[in-house]
């Protein structure tokens, strides 16, 4: 029952977010996955996030399997980058972009960066899955921190997407709520 702790928090966090009626219609196309890395993670098997990811069915967030380590490669991708900035940072959601979403962010004071994925290079974007990593750091630099949120408008064949990125998933999850609440205009 090693890291047992990862899974515990990512399952409290799947329930904040499906129990939110406000957070379906933050769910992109491709879906929404939540992340949590153990400490010190050497690769994406150290990191716990939703099999299939969360998906919207009839303006309800759903989730069909339990988390389990392995689960994601564009979050644990983006983690294992964060981590070589700040250990701390182990937790990431994916939600859709929206500059609604953007100016909300702003209003509760969240920092934020950005990445232009047309700028990304020829041997990046050949690269599957290397993409994120690139873009994380490229919304890093721009600003010198690690951002709360780091977004990007898309690419040819490629949806735009952002990131939210912390500590623990149920904090994350609890914040995306408060978003998605914000967003849909519903009372907080």
């Amino acid at each position: 029952m090693v890291h047992m702790k990862e899974i515990v928090m990512l399952k409290k966090a799947l329930k904040i977010l499906t129990y939110s009626k406000a957070f379906a219609f933050l769910i992109p196309e491709t879906g929404t996955n939540i992340v949590m890395s153990k400490k010190n993670p050497k690769n994406k098997e150290d990191i716990a996030g939703i099999p299939g990811r969360i998906r919207k069915f009839k303006d309800k967030a759903i989730v069909c399997e339990d988390p389990k380590f392995g689960a994601s490669s564009h979050l644990a991708n983006l983690i294992l980058t964060l981590q070589k900035y700040d250990p701390e940072k182990r937790s990431a959601i994916n939600i859709k972009y929206d500059k609604k979403i953007i100016k909300i962010a702003k209003d509760i004071n969240l920092t934020i960066s950005s990445y232009d994925r047309r700028e990304e290079p020829k041997k990046i974007k050949e690269k599957e899955g290397s993409t994120i990593s690139w873009g994380a750091k490229a919304a890093i630099d721009k600003i010198g921190q690690i951002p709360d949120l780091i977004y990007h408008k898309g690419d040819w064949g490629k949806e735009p997407m952002i990131n939210i990125v912390g500590t623990d998933p149920i904090n994350l999850a609890k914040l995306t709520v408060k978003i998605a609440k914000i967003y849909v205009g519903e009372k907080i």
